[in-house]
């Protein structure tokens, strides 16, 4: 279905502009969002789809540097990170490329949301609907 966005300007970076849009659809309408627009350059976005009683939930970050972010959240929100992800940062720690810390600031989404923060503050005031719903 097509979508209006109501885009403004966005005061974090000269010259761009915002939208936020809530939206109802089936579990997994987040990953196809994500994709689509995966490969948009210059474009900074995060999706979030609410878990339900049979599915869990998801969350996508995305920017230009770091690329995309993608994690599964329980039904409290919390991200749920799989037991082989953790085993291979803490191998990849005890072989010296990189701390524990580092690795599971990754795994969580730190720089994404670092990154991300200056712009979601500078949208305070802007129209939003929320609606996180997922059927």
């Amino acid at each position: 279905m097509p979508v209006d966005l109501e885009w403004t300007p966005q005061p974090a970076q000269a010259g761009t502009y915002r939208a936020e849009f809530s939206w109802t659809g089936d579990a997994g309408t987040a990953v196809a969002i994500a994709s689509a627009l995966r490969g948009w350059d210059h474009l900074r976005f995060e999706i979030t789809e609410e878990p339900t009683a049979s599915t869990e939930g998801a969350r996508f970050s995305s920017t230009p540097g770091l690329g995309i972010f993608h994690a599964v959240t329980g039904l409290h929100g919390d991200i749920m990170i799989p037991e082989d992800r953790l085993k291979a940062a803490v191998v990849k720690a005890a072989l010296g490329d990189t701390t524990v810390l580092i690795e599971i600031d990754k795994l969580l989404g730190k720089p994404w949301d670092d990154e991300l923060e200056t712009f979601r503050h500078a949208g305070e005031g802007a129209p939003v609907r929320w609606l996180h719903q997922v059927v």
